[in-house]
């Protein structure tokens, strides 16, 4: 807010607050009434025993009143109502009269008290009550002008009146419009106040750090996700520099406001980093301008950052998916064109290595060509099996039965290598998924078994199943709705990190004698359920994340769980 408005609305609290024109209303009775009471003291001797009585009546009267309206509403804090406001106008206005008539009355120029106490019962009362109240002020004027101090209804006393009645009507109409115009303030500040709140409980659930910088680098706003994203309480450096502090978490987000405070050029969806636990997390930044003057420096910026560390995964693994088919037609088509004279070769060979004329160097040449194309052989399988995942028939199925029966397979299967213990964490109830039993069969089993085998003795594979709501889920995913997570979880050594960014793609394998095709046969068998699969390794082990779309009800919603069918 600018100086200009801030004095502009300091003056029209100062006129319609109710509080401080009383406030001001108790001091001027004080003051009139003690004045009036010091100056029939001074001239005791000269004036009118009754004016005496009527100057002291007042002034105890007045003290009396105000120390009552002082404790009812400065101490207690109690609303004015009605009655309250007229027992002050309708004191004043005797009290204004009392003081007219030891002063001279209609000759006394204190008259002209008259007009400030209608302004007051203006501001305060409605336009009729306010109205009564100088007309009882119009009343009690013209009753001692007349019948107490023996004067005349002459003209001079007419145009006072005259006066008067005009001055009350203007001031009434005036005091209406500004009331109006207060009320109609006070409601848009409470809109405006409720539209705040309603945008700060927006803007603290909403993922992506939102923070306000003014033009000198002071913070002015920062929501609960940018303090979680940057590792520090913003909440407490309103008000401070803040540029230098989010440049240590956030280059990115430090950079952008420069820019943009530099050479007003709007930021939209640049990419920067966040230094997290000594590695880089992807930012997705962007900044807008702020108008108003929302500071002292005139202007601010807004940048908004969030993490696009899953968008990015996902989109690689979207990309991926697409080698992958590529590979996979060419893989078929190969795997057609050479198992058959494969199968030919391992004949013909495997026939001449057992004639009786052969020598036992033939034979264990022969014997060694049968198991390489046994092997080729096998490879080929894979090679047709990587070709041909696909969902042959969707069927509705209970994705914790199916993770369980895998697991239990792998657990027992000869080929588990390790010691490790597997623990389950399955939801009680059934979690639904439209899909090919076998397929997500095969690919659950291929990841419990991959994690035993790198797990060591005494270590742990886990395999959970949760159901996640739409505020619970990740960025980036290719479906909407409630989704189940599966997670594998090993306790190994982690994977290498020459293999992490081609983890799924064929021949990528940490095995000896390994094919590679594992993992790129899983990550085909979810992504032709829709959904896809994430990957977090560490030195004390890996976890997978298999995030599907969860089946619809009855009613065709998505739901998390329901019936067997």
């Amino acid at each position: 807010m600018s100086q200009f408005e801030s004095a502009r609305e300091e003056r029209y609290r100062a006129v319609l607050e109710p509080g401080r024109l009383l406030r001001w209303i108790y001091l001027a009775r004080i003051g009139l009434a003690t004045a009036n009471f010091g100056t029939s003291l001074l001239v005791v001797f000269g004036a009118e025993p009754m004016d005496t009585v009527i100057a002291t009546v007042v002034f105890v009267t007045s003290m009396a009143l105000t120390a009552y309206s002082f404790v009812r509403t400065e101490v207690n804090q109690r609303a004015t109502t009605p009655g309250f406001l007229y027992l002050q106008f309708v004191h004043d206005v005797v009290l204004i009269t009392a003081v007219v008539h030891v002063t001279g009355g209609s000759e006394s120029p204190i008259s002209a008290l008259y007009i400030l106490a209608n302004a007051a019962a203006a501001l305060m009362l409605p336009i009729g009550s306010s109205l009564l109240i100088a007309t009882l002020g119009v009343v009690m004027y013209t009753g001692d002008a007349v019948l107490v101090s023996g004067g005349d209804l002459s003209a001079t006393l007419g145009l006072q009146l005259v006066v008067f009645a005009l001055a009350a009507v203007g001031t009434g109409y005036i005091a209406a419009r500004l009331q109006e115009a207060g009320v109609g303030r006070e409601r848009l500040r409470a809109e405006l106040a409720s539209m705040q709140l309603r945008a700060a409980d927006i803007l603290s659930t909403i993922r992506a750090g939102i923070m306000t910088v003014d033009d000198d680098g002071r913070l002015l706003y920062a929501n609960r996700a940018a303090s979680e994203l940057l590792g520090t309480a913003l909440d407490t450096a309103i008000g401070s520099h803040v540029l230098e502090p989010v440049r240590s978490a956030a280059p990115g987000v430090a950079d952008a406001i420069r820019m943009h405070i530099a050479e007003r050029r709007l930021i939209n969806r640049t990419e920067g980093v966040l230094l997290r636990n000594g590695r880089a997390v992807p930012l997705g930044i962007t900044t807008t301008a702020v108008r108003g003057d929302l500071s002292e420096a005139g202007g601010a910026t807004t940048v908004i950052f969030q993490d696009i560390s899953d968008e990015k995964r996902v989109e690689a693994l979207r990309l991926r998916a697409q080698r992958l088919e590529a590979v996979a037609e060419l893989s078929a088509s190969l795997a057609h064109e050479i198992k058959n004279p494969l199968a030919s070769i391992r004949s013909a060979v495997e026939q001449m290595s057992r004639r009786p004329a052969a020598n036992a160097d033939e034979r264990t040449l022969g014997d060694l060509i049968v198991r390489e194309t046994d092997r080729l052989s096998r490879l080929l399988s894979e090679f047709l099996d990587f070709a041909r995942v696909q969902v042959v028939r969707r069927d509705r199925i209970d994705l914790r039965r199916v993770a369980e029966g895998a697991a239990a397979l792998a657990a027992a299967h000869p080929d588990r290598a390790g010691q490790g213990e597997l623990r389950l964490d399955m939801p009680d109830e059934p979690a639904l998924i439209e899909g090919d039993e076998d397929l997500l069969h095969r690919a659950i089993f291929n990841l419990v078994l991959n994690a035993m085998q790198v797990t060591p003795e005494g270590g742990t594979v886990s395999v959970s199943l949760r159901v996640l709501q739409p505020s619970e889920q990740r960025s980036g995913l290719p479906f909407h709705g409630p989704a189940l997570e599966l997670e594998v979880a090993d306790s190994g050594s982690g994977i290498p990190l020459e293999v992490q960014d081609r983890l799924f793609e064929p021949f990528a394998t940490t095995k000896p004698g390994g094919s590679g095709l594992g993992l790129a046969i899983v990550h085909r068998a979810i992504e032709a359920h829709r959904g896809v699969i994430l990957v977090d390794t560490e030195s004390t082990g890996t976890r997978f994340s298999v995030l599907l779309p969860a089946a619809p009800d009855e009613s065709g919603a998505s739901a998390p769980s329901g019936a067997d069918s």
